[in-house]
């Protein structure tokens, strides 16, 4: 919105030709958003404590949460609300990756929102059922899958269009351009062809996978979102040198033409994500329940499926892989051992607070582990 106002103003006055510049436009939506949630924050947790929108904790976890019975969730709201019109605000409007990664977001949201108001405010344990919510996250987990598997390659709607109905009348060939192939971290010429079946299984499982990894992870207060943040403006980096034709060809990486307006988002996500953290760092004045996690989770994937970097968003996101995993292998192996536990407790978070970490503890070495682990990531732009 802001930017076409600009871009008119610019016309006559020369300095409002600065917010053509994708990193100040960045800046400006990271402080946008910023400056939403410090300002919407209080107002939100008071609505919600006025709402008894309280979290119900587990009896069976850890005895030093019990404290946090009755503290107000579904503060993702305020996330979503501070991205989106920071977003909308500071985007080129017509660009296509940033709405796919909107639609994602918001429909996310939706998901988690649905299931959190059904939990905490008609009391229903249940919240959504396992089979609806993963239903209605591969919906729209398949249909950005889909249309993203014919826009990576295309420098507008149009010619997805035209790839799309000569992809029909060739008889669904599997083959698909270079830029949707897979990059493998680290090696210089070598990237995994995935054909256009193995593009969209792949950005399904990326993205539905990545949206409830965080979903698990977000179990301690600020564990979940300062990783998001530091991911996602590391996403940032990707989609700026990939939206440029002359760092993409520098650095051997795929150019994407209109990737680099992601940028905007990710700095939408980076300050919404910093305000809130104001709110939730221990001890918590709110969590952001599933309307948060899964939105972000699934906003996250999205970005690194369109900037091609799906392998370094889970080396990246380490925290929430492993988080994942550990949930996994402890299931399985209570399932088929009879009962017994790798884990004292799953997700791995707890298992290390019933080891004797305080909370803030693990919270803050996790913090540091990512912050390692996006320094990796950021450095395979230039180590091949």
């Amino acid at each position: 919105m802001l930017l076409s106002f600009f871009q008119w103003l610019g016309e006559d006055i020369r300095a409002f030709q600065v917010f053509n510049y994708l990193s100040l436009r960045a800046v400006m939506a990271a402080l946008t958003a910023l400056v939403i949630g410090f300002v919407a924050g209080p107002a939100m947790i008071r609505y919600l404590r006025a709402m008894k929108v309280g979290q119900a904790v587990r009896t069976n976890g850890p005895k030093t949460h019990l404290v946090k019975d009755g503290t107000p969730t579904m503060g993702g709201a305020l996330i979503l609300i501070a991205i989106g019109l920071s977003t909308l605000l500071w985007m080129d409007l017509s660009n296509r990756f940033v709405w796919v990664v909107l639609f994602v977001t918001l429909g996310y949201g939706w998901i988690g929102w649905v299931d959190d108001y059904r939990k905490v405010v008609h009391h229903d344990p249940k919240g959504m059922s396992a089979r609806e919510k993963f239903g209605w996250q591969s919906f729209i987990g398949l249909v950005a899958a889909v249309y993203l598997a014919f826009a990576i390659s295309t420098p507008n709607d149009m010619h997805v269009v035209d790839m799309f109905m000569t992809w029909v009348n060739s008889g669904f060939p599997l083959e698909m351009p270079s830029q949707a192939d897979l990059i493998i971290p680290f090696f210089k010429h070598f990237a995994y062809p995935l054909g256009i079946f193995g593009f969209v299984v792949l950005t399904y499982i990326v993205i539905v996978g990545t949206s409830n990894a965080v979903n698990l992870t977000d179990g301690l207060d600020g564990l979940a979102i300062l990783p998001c943040v530091m991911v996602g403006s590391a996403l940032g980096v990707f989609a700026y040198v990939e939206g440029r034709v002359d760092f993409a060809n520098y650095l051997l990486i795929p150019y994407i033409p209109g990737a680099g307006e992601l940028v905007v988002i990710c700095g939408a996500l980076a300050g919404a994500g910093l305000a809130f953290l104001w709110f939730n760092a221990h001890p918590a004045q709110v969590f952001m329940g599933d309307v948060g996690a899964l939105a972000l989770g699934g906003a996250l994937g999205t970005i690194a499926v369109i900037v091609r970097q799906e392998l370094v968003l889970a080396i990246m996101g380490g925290i929430f892989v492993v988080e994942t995993l550990s949930v996994i292998i402890q299931t399985t192996y209570f399932r088929y051992s009879g009962g017994r536990r790798i884990f004292l407790m799953a997700p791995l978070h707890h298992h290390f607070e019933l080891k004797g970490w305080k909370e803030t503890q693990v919270v803050t070495r996790f913090w540091i582990i990512t912050f390692i682990l996006v320094l990796i990531g950021l450095a395979t732009l230039k180590i091949r």
